[in-house]
């Protein structure tokens, strides 16, 4: 479909619903410079990951890099002040950019809202646009919702609103430039700065992102550079776009300093971004039989590895004038079932007055219901102040081999481990790919990241032949005999879910020789099917 589109722009699918407000000529002549002018060098960046994966296959260890030391030891330089309405993020809660959860969301009481186009939302063609039309609702509170019980609108006063785009390794491959796909994080960005910069500005706000998976401090240079020639492009002030960037692949633990020095005059903070950490850490040493870590819900931040990150997450944004954002606790209320709802609140409390005792100056919540009580703990310890950045740190001393220690004490793979991480892949992998990307599974909040947690733990143990306690080994028998059996409990209570899609995808990524990159990449061509 090349008819009325700028030159060497192509739509391979009919345009779908809000595709008239949203793929306007003129913002699809704005992604277009986008892709011309940084395509290649996401491809080079994307190269230099695979060259990164091949060093550590071979038995090397990230390490602090020698060439930045003088970014790290420089005790001068800060990022530039926070916009007033990103210097209180005490509570911030996220979900997809569906209108009905997006109002939900921006009227929960939460100081920040992250709409994602990522790893919470299922990226139809039409769930993709749709976001896009909704967001620019939202920024001229003209967002409404109706169902034939109730109509939903926007209050007057409202969380400030954050977009999470994809990542640099997906594509949008509805849409081709010059022959070739646009970066699913220049299309998400591009068309959220392209429709609402202005209007936000104008508003006294501003575009404001979260920026996921980068992997070194390279990566963050690219996205600087793109909002330096967007800014440029779109005639709005140097500075305006302010990002936080999600500290949740552990080649970026080693790189925070340089991280914020590239985005220094838009960044706004770090955010620890624990569930796809984890999947990081997995991933990047998947060959390594002395890093195997054991059933997901034992990988807690009370972990050495996992404490190691956030202190130092900690230290480093305050020394740089930044704000240290803690993680998601993947727990959420049942207001059908009082106790479930009663173990939830407990174990967010745990973990959120860990978060602001350590210095953190908010914290991500997945549900409206955990807006009062995550608000409540970090109230105790900011009381009037918008945030803790006073707090330096200087007793944090984090080292290489911290970062690595994957050691859980009293760890073990279980039969009901193995069992919990197949069901929960199957379940969302289905729920994915009929659309909807943020799923409620067993109380917990599953997405992208919990997801690729539980089938990469699958692959690893079954590659490295994990002993469950009574001595029997992961094998692809007892995966197979495992998943047959959730195969046919599941079908029996939805019928109607992509279960055979969803079995031969998650086989795929178990039984493979290879380790998949990421389950989105196979997922993708089955997603509109």
């Amino acid at each position: 479909m090349t008819a009325g589109l700028p030159a060497g722009v192509q739509l391979t699918e009919p345009p779908s619903a809000h595709a008239q407000e949203v793929l306007t000529p003129d913002a699809l002549g704005f992604l277009a410079h986008l892709h011309r002018a940084f395509d290649t060098r996401r491809r080079e960046l994307l190269g230099a990951r695979s060259v990164r994966q091949a060093q550590l296959d071979a038995g090397s260890a990230p390490d602090f890099l020698p060439e930045t030391a003088q970014i790290r030891e420089d005790p001068e330089w800060r990022v530039a002040p926070a916009p007033a309405d990103l210097t209180d993020r005490r509570v911030e809660i996220t979900g997809p950019v569906e209108p009905k959860m997006m109002i939900n969301a921006l009227n929960s009481g939460a100081r920040v809202f992250m709409a994602d186009f990522e790893d919470a939302l299922s990226p139809t063609w039409e769930n993709v646009l749709t976001g896009q039309w909704a967001v620019s609702q939202a920024v001229r509170r003209q967002l409404t919702f109706e169902t034939h019980e109730k109509r939903y609108a926007l209050q007057p006063k409202i969380a400030t609103l954050v977009i999470r785009p994809r990542g640099w390794h997906l594509h949008e491959r509805h849409l081709v430039v010059d022959g070739s796909p646009i970066a699913a994080s220049l299309f998400d960005a591009g068309l959220a700065l392209f429709h609402n910069a202005r209007a936000q500005l104008d508003r006294g706000s501003g575009p404001y992102f979260y920026l996921p998976k980068l992997e070194s401090h390279l990566e963050a240079r690219l996205w600087n550079d793109v909002f330096v020639a967007a800014q440029e492009e779109l005639e709005i002030p140097r500075g305006s776009i302010r990002a936080t960037v999600l500290i949740e692949t552990v080649l970026a633990a080693f790189e925070m300093d340089e991280i914020l020095w590239e985005l220094r005059e838009h960044a706004s903070g770090l955010n620890a971004g624990r569930w796809d950490y984890i999947f990081s850490l997995i991933k990047k040493f998947h060959t390594r039989a002395d890093m195997i870590l054991p059933d997901r819900a034992q990988v807690t931040m009370a972990v050495p590895f996992m404490r190691a990150y956030q202190q130092l997450l900690v230290r480093t944004c305050h020394a740089r004038g930044a704000h240290a954002i803690g993680g998601m606790s993947a727990f959420i209320p049942n207001r059908r079932e009082p106790e479930v709802t009663e173990r939830a609140l407990a174990a967010v409390r745990l973990d959120k007055r860990r978060e602001s005792a350590d210095g953190s100056d908010g914290t991500w919540v997945a549900h409206p219901d955990l807006v009062p009580v995550a608000r409540e703990i970090f109230d105790a310890i900011l009381g009037d102040r918008p945030n803790q950045k006073d707090r330096l740190r200087g007793d944090v001393r984090v080292s290489a081999a911290e970062l690595l220690d994957t050691r859980v004490e009293g760890g073990q793979v279980t039969e009901a481990g193995v069992v919990t991480n197949v069901s929960v892949a199957l379940q969302y992998l289905a729920s994915w790919l009929g659309g909807n990307g943020a799923a409620a599974i067993n109380n917990l909040m599953e997405d992208a990241a919990t997801a690729e947690i539980s089938r990469s733990q699958l692959w690893q143990w079954r590659v490295h032949g994990v002993r469950l306690g009574d001595g029997r080994p992961i094998s692809a028998d007892l995966y197979a005999a495992i998943r047959d059996a959730e195969l046919k409990r599941l079908t029996a209570s939805a019928p109607s879910f992509r279960w055979a899609d969803a079995a031969t995808l998650l086989d795929e990524l178990v039984l493979s020789d290879d380790f998949a990159e990421f389950l989105t990449l196979g997922a993708y061509p089955l997603l509109d099917a």
